[in-house]
């Protein structure tokens, strides 16, 4: 056989050693490892790969990777806590195999192909996984677990590692999914541990619903609270915004006012001082009017005086006769001149007391007036009392302005009645002369009244009634000469001077007379 068939010979051993070596090679991965038994040992592979001869070796494979085994207790089956009260649990287990040799032949040899189906693991090792629970469960009270989760977890953790390590595993993790109280339905009353714990759960509850209820009152009492202190907060709140406008309003009012009584005050002076003015203006006028009405009365007194003076002496000068001719008639005008100046005494004085009564009224009431305007201006504002003041000053101006020409006018009068009376006798008969020649046409035409109503007159003339002189005591040569008709005009005029008289004296006689014919009939009746 030539060196060429060796060759290939060889090449063709070598090509089928390689594709049996292919054949029979085993690789692990991170996932899978190798368990090699038969020919040759066991031999773990974690990493690379062996040669497995068929019918020589066997090869087991163990899953690496970590399988998630749930548990679930809950109802008759959930866990009694410290405090005798049952909580159903749902948990996790994360479990993988460890990755050590011996841990891994561990595992093949007591798990064999369940690592790869974590349902069949989990129905193995879920009675470790529950008394797991169980131990820690019993050891802790319900809110502890509650409140302790991470605790709870890692104890679990810690209890399982050694029993897990005998198959080769270990715990990765362990999550609580679910965590809650077991309801009443689901608890047996009979059982001791779950009368104990309905028990306790009761009073927790009671207790829990008392302080909820409380808490729920504090909150609603809390909240009432809150919402009355917002309430009034909200009140101050709206009362200081009020007080601030008010306070805003109240500044804004004191400063118009303060501008208006400014204003007033202005005016009121501009006023007082016009009135001031014009009142001294109208007291100067009527203060010049007063002296010029007085010098010019004066001066017609002293011209009447002296022309009464003239007349007077001329009339007595023309009436010296006259009155030396019948002293009858000088006692009856001095009577009357008596009594002239009587009632022209009388009437000074009335006129002297109604001048001083008006002149005290009148300041009276321009007293009464201001003390009024002053009473009514006190409980006026700033401005008005302001105004008011001025215009009190005004009319007190007024009224002494108004004294002044009424004590002037009076003084006037006085001067007058004082310049009548110091006039003489004379002056007196000549103005009560020229009195009762003024007076003459009046008396002359109520005399012929009476006459007016008489239809026919009847002249009698009886001797011995007409009036004697008392020169000679008979009738002279003129009083026996005068015409009949002059004496019926005497007797005329005589009787209507007289008729008062007469009228008066008959009324008087008649009611005497009807008096006594009264009582005399009286007394004829009382007889009878």
């Amino acid at each position: 056989m030539s060196y060429l068939s060796w060759i290939i010979l060889a090449l063709a051993l070598i090509a089928v050693v390689v594709i049996l070596i292919g054949w029979w090679y085993e690789r692990a991965t991170n996932e899978v490892s190798l368990v090699k038994t038969g020919l040759g040992g066991r031999h773990v592979v974690l990493d690379g790969g062996t040669i497995a001869i068929p019918f020589f070796n066997t090869v087991s494979r163990v899953n690496m990777q970590t399988l998630r085994i749930p548990v679930v207790r809950s109802g008759g089956q959930s866990l009694i806590t410290l405090d005798k009260l049952r909580i159903d649990v749902g948990a996790e287990f994360y479990i993988s195999v460890v990755p050590e040799r011996d841990a891994i032949a561990r595992a093949v040899q007591t798990l064999g192909d369940r690592t790869f189906n974590p349902d069949q693991l989990g129905t193995l090792i879920e009675g470790m996984l529950v008394d797991a629970l169980r131990t820690i469960a019993a050891q802790m009270g319900m809110d502890e677990l509650h409140r302790h989760r991470g605790t709870f977890v890692a104890e679990i953790a810690s209890i399982l590692s050694t029993p897990l390590a005998r198959y080769g595993l270990q715990v990765d993790s362990v999550s609580l999914i679910s965590f809650d109280q077991t309801p009443f339905s689901a608890l047996d009353e009979n059982n001791a541990f779950n009368a104990e714990g309905m028990r306790k759960l009761a009073e927790l509850v009671a207790s829990s619903k008392k302080e909820r209820a409380q808490i729920e009152s504090d909150t609603a009492v809390a909240v009432r609270a809150s919402e009355m202190e917002s309430y009034r907060r909200k009140l101050e709140i709206e009362l200081e915004e009020r007080r601030s406008e008010i306070a805003q309003t109240q500044e804004i009012e004191t400063l118009l006012a303060r501008q208006l009584v400014e204003v007033a005050q202005r005016k009121s002076e501009a006023e007082e001082s016009a009135a001031h003015a014009r009142i001294a203006m109208e007291q100067s006028i009527e203060e010049a009017g007063l002296r010029r009405q007085q010098a010019v009365r004066e001066q017609q007194i002293k011209q009447a005086y002296g022309i009464e003076i003239a007349e007077q002496d001329h009339k007595i000068a023309l009436s010296e006769k006259q009155i030396e001719g019948t002293k009858v008639d000088a006692e009856t005008k001095r009577a009357q001149s008596h009594v002239i100046e009587v009632e022209e005494a009388l009437e000074t004085q009335r006129r002297l007391s109604e001048a001083d009564r008006n002149k005290q009224l009148s300041l009276a009431a321009i007293e009464q007036q201001g003390e009024s305007d002053s009473l009514r201006v006190k409980y006026s504002s700033e401005t008005e009392k302001q105004a008011a003041q001025t215009q009190s000053l005004i009319k007190r101006e007024a009224a002494e302005t108004l004294r002044v020409t009424m004590e002037a006018e009076a003084d006037g009068m006085a001067a007058t009645i004082a310049a009548e009376n110091t006039r003489g006798q004379a002056l007196h008969d000549l103005e009560l002369e020229r009195t009762r020649l003024k007076a003459m046409p009046e008396v002359l035409r109520e005399m012929v009244k009476p006459a007016e109503k008489i239809d026919s007159i009847r002249v009698n003339h009886i001797s011995g009634l007409t009036p004697q002189s008392s020169s000679g005591g008979g009738s002279n040569g003129e009083g026996d000469a005068s015409s009949p008709i002059a004496s019926v005009l005497r007797s005329v005029m005589d009787m209507a001077v007289g008729f008062p008289t007469l009228r008066k004296l008959g009324d008087e006689i008649s009611e005497t007379f009807d008096q006594g014919a009264g009582k005399n009939r009286g007394k004829d009746k009382d007889a009878g």
